[in-house]
């Protein structure tokens, strides 16, 4: 079914793009048939993802199953948490369903209840907004990505539950976040809290969270978006000479496959913990930061293209961030392919979608083909090292594979 574009304006704010999907039948798009091979994988996908969703409406790392990627890999047993879900909740959201329409609309709607239940009861103070601490997922992105991926989803969701009742309880639960992400950004404009290995990926939801809410007229301090631009075009890396150009993004592969910075050293977790400041480039391999330059890029090709005023703004770091696209080494990441690597795919997948073009085009076709090869027979994803919860990978993947559908503009049209 044709999706049908919803213009609204939001109070005293004229509504900007956000990109949310609102067909009304399952996972289609009239771009494409439900034959081809990105709706197959994109259904499989969806099917399991709702198939192991908890009864509380939650979802955990693996659907409670052992990985057959890592074998060895420890898997949660202490229940559900509200990243994974966030991450669930997102693919349902960006494949056709609302929490009133859509094949997965009750699977979706149990999973904001779940969310909005553990913010509601997380204390005002502090960044968390859940007392479930040690998630495979807070190990790798910090201890507040599901504080951040939450920011976000309830930003898109804000003005779209259906009734008043329902979106005034999305705008109060979005409120606290935003004031929760205000409050705990650092004095550097980022949120590369201490905790894990990519906590960059953290940083950009934060900010999309704020960018989304920010639209929809959820009040949020000019000064914490400020300053988040501040810092990524503070750190955006300055190209690499010409020696170290070919290197694993960044990276040679280093004795055991540690990856090792030819500008900086080791880029192992302990070695960037224990390293002293180096300058302004410090900042991508402290511990707050992660030292990954895949995540990092992806992060400032994100937030440096978001409006086509930002985009003109921004030109020259965009291109030559996307000229780095063109080296497979470096977009693999760490040589093979984790949970990390298919949100940073992600992060640049959105941006390059949003200018269009033959960066966009052969981006998304090479990418497509790739995860594609990347399911699992039961219709998942999993990573191969740091994040391989099926979880959060199946969610980000369909994530990226439905990066390319038309877009439509959701803006709230009820008065909070």
């Amino acid at each position: 079914m044709r999706s049908k574009r919803i213009l609204a304006l939001v109070t005293g704010v004229t509504a900007i793009a956000i990109g949310i999907y609102a067909e009304t039948t399952g996972s289609g798009d009239k771009n494409r048939s439900s034959n081809d091979p990105v709706s197959i994988a994109v259904d499989k996908g969806l099917k399991w993802l709702v198939s192991v969703q908890g009864k509380d409406g939650g979802w955990g790392q693996d659907g409670g199953e052992t990985s057959y990627v890592r074998q060895g890999e420890h898997l949660e047993s202490n229940g559900n948490d509200v990243a994974n879900t966030a991450v669930a909740a997102e693919a349902l959201l960006h494949t056709g369903n609302t929490p009133t329409r859509g094949a997965y609309h009750q699977s979706l709607q149990r999973a904001i209840g779940f969310i909005l239940e553990h913010v509601e009861r997380s204390p005002a103070q502090g960044l968390a907004v859940t007392d479930l601490t040690g998630t495979q997922i807070q190990r790798k992105l910090g201890p507040y990505i599901d504080t951040f991926l939450t920011s976000k989803l309830l930003a898109e969701l804000d003005g779209n539950m259906g009734d008043a009742q329902a979106n005034a309880r999305v705008r109060r639960g979005l409120e606290k976040c935003v004031a929760k992400v205000e409050k705990g950004q650092l004095k550097d404009g980022s949120w590369n809290i201490a905790g894990g290995w990519a906590p960059i990926l953290g940083t950009s939801m934060a900010s999309q969270g704020l960018f989304i809410a920010n639209a929809k007229a959820v009040p949020v301090a000019r000064a914490a978006m400020d300053r988040i631009e501040t810092y990524t075009a503070q750190t955006v890396a300055p190209p690499l000479p010409p020696a170290a150009a070919g290197t694993h993004g960044g990276f040679s592969p280093g004795v055991g496959g540690v990856g090792i910075d030819p500008l900086r050293g080791p880029a192992t977790p302990t070695a960037m913990s224990a390293a002293p400041a180096a300058g302004p480039a410090f900042a991508e391999v402290s511990a707050a930061s992660a030292g990954v330059s895949l995540y990092k890029r992806a992060q400032e090709l994100e937030q440096l293209s978001r409006t086509p005023e930002d985009r003109k703004k921004n030109g020259e770091q965009i291109k030559a961030i996307t000229a780095r696209l063109a080296d497979s080494r470096f977009v693999t990441g760490f040589g093979s392919i984790g949970g990390e690597e298919f949100f940073s795919y992600l992060n640049i997948s959105d941006s390059l979608h949003r200018a269009g073009g033959p960066e966009w085009e052969r981006w998304n076709r090479d990418m497509t083909a790739k995860i594609l090869k990347m399911q699992n027979e039961d219709g998942t994803w999993a990573g191969h090292h740091c994040i391989t919860g099926r979880v959060a990978v199946t969610g980000a993947a369909i994530l990226m594979l439905v990066a390319d559908r038309e877009k439509i503009v959701l803006t709230s049209s009820i008065k909070h």
